[in-house]
């Protein structure tokens, strides 16, 4: 593998990672009303679910959707309503001292699982898989593209959290922070859309 695949890959994970999907949009929102430090742990799920998932993928997972092409319809199925539940729950929390108490971020265990019905992140990693993984590809290829992602992945996550963390003073009025949590729910329900047509 030469430079053009490592340049290649790292703008595929980049861009794949940093643009507006579930992920993001949960983190944005997690920034927001838990702060970043409380964050972390759902930044970190990410990163390490997408790894498990392509690390899956190189070792053939991949096949099985060639093989079943109805087991993307019930990942999309899955997904989705996963998705919309969690765009629900959103747009119904009030904010920081709003709650019932229980109110809380997504854990590392959490986010990790949630990539394995995240219709985003199943495409990023067939993609990933496809593209940049050729058939007779020596296994300390599959470790080079896993770690790439990771630490593109953080690269274009953390700004999400980061974000939210920075406009948290701003929402921090409670008209504002239910108005912001409703626009972030719409905006996780409308992403559901492109992944499921």
């Amino acid at each position: 593998m030469g430079w053009d695949w490592l340049v290649g890959l790292t703008l595929f994970a980049f861009v794949t990672s940093v643009t507006p999907g579930p992920n993001n949009m949960m983190l944005l929102a997690s920034g927001v009303n838990f702060g970043f430090r409380r964050t972390v742990p759902h930044v970190l799920g990410i990163v390490c679910g997408v790894s498990t998932l392509l690390a899956a993928m190189a070792l053939g997972l991949g096949l099985l959707f060639t093989l079943y092409p109805q087991l993307s319809l019930v990942l999309k199925i899955v997904g989705g309503a996963y998705l919309l539940w969690l765009a629900f729950k959103i747009a119904t929390s009030g904010g920081p001292g709003q709650s019932s108490g229980r109110a809380r971020p997504m854990n590392f265990l959490e986010a990790a699982a949630f990539q394995w019905v995240n219709p985003k992140a199943w495409m990023m990693a067939l993609g990933a898989i496809a593209g940049y993984f050729p058939a007779a590809s020596h296994w300390s290829v599959a470790v080079g593209l896993i770690v790439l992602f990771w630490i593109v992945g953080l690269i274009a996550i953390i700004p999400w959290a980061a974000f939210g963390e920075a406009v948290r003073e701003f929402l921090g009025q409670p008209g504002r922070i239910v108005w912001f949590n409703r626009a972030m729910g719409v905006a996780l329900a409308l992403s559901v859309w492109p992944m499921v047509r």
